[in-house]
């Protein structure tokens, strides 16, 4: 059976990973993730397994040039005030991403112009 990827991304399986948890975290649901991987069981699920997660269409993903990778310690709070943003405006530019729940390594879009304050 084929199935139509476009319209997914693919993501790599880390510790504790669930299709429940996935489907809040991109703001998609368990079905979707479920159609996008037929050959996935979703209850035994392999760390370092790729599977597709949909996305919605009207969110267009960041350019490389405007995209920030979450190291330990990051916070939207600490980001923000790091770049001279408000809090507000990276949840805007991240509809899918839950700021209370970053994890090392994932992906968030800044704004074009990222104005650095000194430290």
């Amino acid at each position: 059976m084929s199935v139509d990827l476009r319209g997914t991304i693919p993501y790599h399986l880390k510790p504790g990973d669930t299709f429940h948890a996935l489907a809040r975290r991109f703001s998609t649901t368990v079905e979707a993730i479920q159609a996008a991987n037929p050959e996935k069981d979703l209850y035994n699920l392999q760390v370092g397994e790729v599977i597709f997660i949909p996305v919605r269409r009207n969110v267009v993903p960041c350019p490389p040039s405007k995209r920030y990778v979450i190291k330990a310690g990051d916070t939207f709070s600490k980001l923000a005030q790091k770049y001279g943003l408000s809090t507000a405006t990276l949840l805007a530019l991240n509809p899918g991403v839950d700021p209370l729940n970053l994890q090392v390594g994932q992906i968030i879009c800044l704004p074009a112009r990222r104005r650095r304050r000194p430290q």
